[in-house]
C-alpha cells in the first residue's frame, strides 16, 4: 500500500471516530432501512405536493392578474374550456364543493379546497368529476346544505339578507326545477303575479324547500296554515285552490 493510501484511510478513520464522538453513537457504515409505510407516505407526499402545484398552475391560468382570483370573466373562460354552460346548476355545485363566499369569483383557496376534494388537477378531470359532484349534492344529506348555501351564494352586498323576486324565480328554477318541477312552476307564476312581496328572505326560502318535501301537490290536502309556515306560503296555497276551482 502506498504512503498516500495509508494517509488517507487514516483520514476516514479520524473523521468516523470524530462523528462518533459528536453523536454519542458507535460508527456504521450500515444503510438505514426503511419500512413500506414510510416509503409509502414519501410517495405519497411527492405525489400530493405535485398534483397542488398543478392544481395552483391551473387556477392561475384562469385568475385575474391584478385581483389574483378567478373572476366572472376567468369563470366564463373555465366553463367554455368544460363545455359546460356558465348557467348550468353543476357550477353552482362546484362553488358549494369549493364553499366559495363570493359570487361569481374563486380565491386560490376556495379553488384548492374544492378541486382536492374533487381530484381533479387538470380541465378534463375537472369536467368529468362533475357527474359525480351532481350524484353527492344530489344526496338528501348533502341537498339541504346545497339548497341553503344556493340562497347565501347570491347575497352579493354586504349585510343583504334578502333577494328581488326575478333573482328568486331563476334560481328556483336552476336549483329545485328538476326535483319539484310543478311545485316551482306554480310557485314563480305566483310570485311573478303577486304585488305583497318585492324580495324573499331566507326563512321563505326554506320553507318552500320544506313544501316541496312535505306538502301533496296539487291538492295540498295536509296543509295546515295554522302551523309554522311563512305567510307567502299560505298565500300561495290560498291562490292556488282559487285557481283550481
Amino acid at each position: 500500500m502506498t504512503t498516500t493510501s495509508k494517509k488517507l484511510r487514516l483520514v476516514l478513520f479520524m473523521m468516523r471516530r470524530s462523528a462518533s464522538k459528536k453523536t454519542g453513537q458507535p460508527n456504521s457504515t450500515n444503510p438505514i432501512n426503511y419500512s413500506p409505510s414510510d416509503l409509502f407516505r414519501t410517495a405519497s407526499s411527492k405525489a400530493s405536493s405535485k398534483e397542488m402545484e398543478r392544481i395552483d398552475n391551473l387556477f392561475y391560468s384562469y385568475a385575474n392578474r391584478s385581483s389574483g382570483m378567478i373572476v366572472p370573466e376567468g369563470i366564463e373562460t373555465l366553463c367554455s374550456d368544460m363545455e359546460v354552460d356558465h348557467t348550468d346548476v353543476r357550477i353552482l355545485m362546484l362553488a358549494w364543493k369549493m364553499k366559495a363566499e363570493k359570487q361569481g369569483y374563486f380565491t386560490l383557496e376556495e379553488w384548492r379546497r374544492g378541486l382536492k376534494a374533487l381530484r381533479a388537477d387538470t380541465v378534463s378531470k375537472l369536467r368529468k368529476a362533475l357527474p359525480e359532484l351532481e350524484k353527492e349534492v344530489r344526496r338528501p344529506s348533502n341537498f339541504v346544505d346545497f339548497y341553503s348555501y344556493s340562497f347565501r351564494y347570491c347575497l352579493t352586498e354586504e349585510k343583504q339578507k334578502s333577494i328581488d323576486i326575478e333573482s328568486i324565480c331563476q334560481l328556483l328554477d336552476l336549483v329545485l326545477g328538476s326535483q319539484f318541477h310543478a311545485q316551482v312552476d306554480y310557485f314563480v307564476e305566483y310570485l311573478k303575479i303577486q304585488s305583497d312581496y318585492k324580495v324573499i328572505n331566507m326563512d321563505q326560502w326554506m320553507g318552500f324547500f320544506r313544501f316541496c318535501n312535505e306538502i301533496s301537490f296539487p291538492d295540498h290536502s295536509n296543509y295546515n296554515p295554522d302551523l309554522a309556515w311563512p305567510l307567502i306560503l299560505d298565500n300561495f296555497v290560498e291562490w292556488m285552490q282559487a285557481k283550481q276551482s
